[in-house]
C-alpha cells in the first residue's frame, strides 16, 4: 500500500473503524435487505473513508474542502440509515453505540478541517 498522508489523519482511522462496525452491525441483517440497506450502508461508510482520502490528495483549499464535504454528506447518509435500520428492528441501541461515538467524533472533525479551509 501507498505511504500517503491520509493516512496519519485521525479522522481517516476513525472512519475505518466505522467501516468495521457497520459491516460487523449489518451481518446479521435480513436476506432481503443485503441488496438494499446493507449495501447502501456499507457503500456509504466507505464514501466517507474514500472522499477523505480523495480530498487530503486535493492541492487546493476549495478542492479538499469539497471532498470534506462529500464525505461529511455521506456520514450523514450513515447516520440516517442506521436510524431508519433501529426503526426496522434490524439493530438495537445498545449495538451501535460505538457507531454513534465514531459518527459523532468524525462529524465534528469534518466540520473542523471544512471550516479551517474556508478562511
Amino acid at each position: 500500500m501507498l505511504e500517503l498522508s491520509h493516512k496519519n489523519l485521525e479522522v481517516y482511522k476513525t472512519a475505518l473503524l466505522l467501516v468495521k462496525e457497520i459491516y460487523a452491525a449489518t451481518k446479521n441483517f435480513p436476506k432481503e435487505e443485503q441488496y438494499v440497506l446493507v449495501s447502501q450502508l456499507r457503500r456509504a461508510a466507505i464514501s466517507v473513508c474514500s472522499n477523505i482520502a480523495e480530498g487530503a490528495a486535493r492541492k487546493t483549499k476549495p478542492d479538499r474542502r469539497r471532498f470534506y464535504e462529500i464525505a461529511r454528506s455521506s456520514l450523514v447518509e450513515v447516520d440516517t440509515q442506521i436510524e431508519a435500520s433501529l426503526i426496522l428492528n434490524y439493530i438495537s441501541k445498545p449495538e451501535i453505540s460505538d457507531i454513534e461515538n465514531y459518527l459523532e467524533s468524525i462529524f465534528k472533525m469534518l466540520s473542523k478541517m471544512i471550516s479551517n479551509l474556508t478562511t
